[in-house]
């Protein structure tokens, strides 16, 4: 399997920046780790290694990015002003380093947005603001509203509220948007969510496909068994779905 390290400094977060790739052609997914995770976490959960045949059979090709989330949402020390607003930079990096690294790496027009837990936050919020990017959406244990109190989970901003963080939350800015434009490319891209049965977000989950569902968007919710939070079940889902 072809396994690529790459780093730079990236002018939009001001740091650098460290992705691994993994196979040589296929569609991009574009993968985001869970809370803090660095861009190493999906080859250690074993995940690639439950993608290896897809890989190897030129179906996929992973771009495992780092993630910035001890600089945004749980950078407890920042207003939740610049919280967001790194978030918005992370975004930025995404879409103007990444994205152009990817098309110059591979010119296959598929790409898919893939996380796990808040990397399916992640995953979830770039591909619903801008689904003319992508033709798939693969999200596991996603939690889709950061302003919740559930279980032992917090507002991530503290009860701050303002634009930018409307705009990223996908439960809060879908059920407004009426652009027909952004709405077909909704409905143009395959959308899957999973979570487990006894995750604390299943009504997140509900919450959000009953949003899609209103808005003509097909997608599949797909139920997992128990709570479904961890590398032991999204080993299991991933050949599946991904």
């Amino acid at each position: 399997m072809n396994r690529e390290y790459h780093k730079w400094w990236s002018e939009h977060l001001q740091r650098d920046m460290e992705l691994l790739i993994f196979g040589h052609a296929g569609a991009k997914v574009l993968v985001f780790p869970t809370r803090g995770g660095r861009f190493y976490e999906y080859e250690q959960l074993g995940m690639v290694n439950a993608l290896q045949n897809k890989i190897d059979q030129g179906c996929l090709q992973l771009y495992c990015i780092d993630s910035v989330d001890t600089e945004s949402f749980y950078c407890w020390w920042a207003h939740p002003h610049g919280r967001i607003e790194r978030q918005k930079n992370y975004e930025a990096y995404v879409l103007q380093e990444v994205f152009p690294f990817m098309q110059h790496k591979n010119q296959f027009d598929c790409v898919i947005s893939h996380g796990l837990s808040l990397g399916a936050f992640q995953a979830a919020n770039i591909a619903f603001r801008h689904p003319q990017l992508f033709k798939k959406l693969v999200a596991f244990s996603g939690r889709y509203d950061l302003t919740l109190d559930v279980d032992c989970f917090k507002n991530l901003f503290d009860g701050y509220y303002n634009e930018d963080i409307y705009f990223n939350t996908p439960t809060h800015f879908l059920p407004n948007l009426d652009c027909a434009w952004h709405i077909d490319h909704l409905r143009a891209m395959d959308i899957t969510l999973v979570i487990g049965e006894q995750d604390p977000f299943l009504d997140n989950n509900h919450h959000l496909s009953s949003i899609l569902a209103s808005k003509g968007v097909s997608h599949k919710l797909q139920h997992w068994h128990e709570r479904a939070h961890s590398g032991r079940y999204w080993r299991q889902m991933a050949p599946l779905f991904v």
